[in-house]
């Protein structure tokens, strides 16, 4: 029996000490450990993956920057994601400015490209401006102030070109609806003049610069007052270049985005003679006077008249009024004896030859 209970307790034990509360802490670390070791699977996938996608993402990019040695990484383009910067617009423009030779000196990096591009500015036109300019070695353009003429709403790149190859300006220019500018000589005869304006572009004043409206109408005034400064048309059809010798003295381009390089004649046209239309206008105009001012003359000449009818008139009511006091007053005569009825016999005579005498000479009539 005593033999029995110790195989039985020996036997035991192994399995005691397998599912036993002794073997409980053992069993415990290794679950922890599996989970862990889990976990940091997943999230060593899931840190893959997101590389993978950056790298998947931005590797062609990457790759055309390292090749061209742009200076742009990969965490580089990670940032401009973030910062809601196009990279490929970024990577692409610093590469055409390193290929064609502008470096870091020259204030192209990538930064200055972020601040432009999200300042709205257009990168891949001020960079072209930029190399435009250094291949011609006409004119000195700065990235600064290549970004600053983008911002200000200007076109850099067709200032640069402008710079580069001169541009031809219409005068009047073609918005305008007009065919040719008209100018009167001091003769009176109309000239429609065609002019044709060759610029070039000054990029240090293209910033707050006048455009070429300004350019247009500076010459256009310009062509009108040496046309209207010659004596005669024939002058100016003989010499055509005194125009333009008389606009360009007078530096229209000042204060312009534009340098003023020539201004040819393109054709001059005679037109009517304004002179004689202005001098038969003032001759009808003088008519219209001179009838207005006889017109009133006469006018005061008949209320004259008729102020002297009035006046003959009321003489003649003054006679008439007398002439009725007449038999008054030889009445009172016959009564107080200071006339006689033969005076008044003999007054009726008197009146009686004259009023025949008048009848005679036919200057009035008898009276009875």
């Amino acid at each position: 029996m005593i033999l029995a209970d110790v195989v039985s307790r020996e036997s035991a034990t192994p399995v005691e000490t397998t599912l036993g509360l002794p073997a409980m802490p053992f069993l415990l670390a290794a679950s922890d450990i599996t989970t862990f070791t889990i976990v940091v699977a997943i999230v060593v996938i899931i840190v893959g993956l997101v590389l993978f996608a950056i790298f998947a993402r931005y590797f062609r990019l990457w790759i055309q920057a390292v090749t061209t040695q742009a200076k742009i990484g990969l965490f580089d383009l990670l940032g401009m994601t973030f910062r809601k910067i196009n990279p490929a617009i970024i990577v692409r423009s610093k590469i055409m400015a390193v290929q064609a030779g502008l470096d870091d000196d020259t204030g192209i990096t990538s930064k200055s490209l972020e601040s432009h591009y999200l300042s709205g500015g257009n990168v891949p036109l001020v960079i072209r401006a930029c190399i435009a300019a250094n291949k011609a070695k006409i004119v000195d353009v700065s990235f600064r102030q290549a970004a600053a003429i983008d911002l200000a709403g200007r076109n850099v790149l067709e200032a640069v070109q402008t710079s580069v190859y001169p541009k031809v300006i219409d005068c009047p220019s073609r918005e305008s609806g007009k065919d040719s500018l008209d100018a009167v000589a001091k003769d009176g005869i109309q000239l429609k003049v065609r002019a044709r304006v060759t610029v070039r572009a000054n990029v240090e004043r293209l910033i707050g610069g006048a455009t070429e409206e300004t350019i247009t109408a500076r010459v256009g005034e310009g062509i009108v007052s040496a046309i209207g400064s010659a004596q005669t048309h024939a002058e100016v059809l003989e010499n055509p270049d005194r125009i333009s010798k008389a606009v360009l003295s007078r530096r229209l381009d000042a204060q312009t985005a534009y340098e003023i390089v020539s201004i040819d004649i393109a054709d001059i046209d005679v037109g009517s003679n304004i002179g004689a239309r202005l001098q038969a206008d003032q001759a009808e105009a003088d008519l219209r006077v001179a009838r207005a001012r006889a017109e009133g003359r006469r006018a005061m000449a008949v209320a004259q008249e008729q102020e002297k009818l009035a006046s003959i008139e009321e003489s003649r009511a003054k006679l008439v009024e007398a002439e009725a006091a007449v038999p008054m007053a030889m009445a009172d005569a016959f009564r107080s004896g200071s006339l006689g009825i033969m005076n008044y016999y003999q007054l009726r005579n008197v009146q009686a030859d004259t009023d025949m005498r008048r009848s005679i000479a036919g200057t009035g009539t008898s009276k009875k």
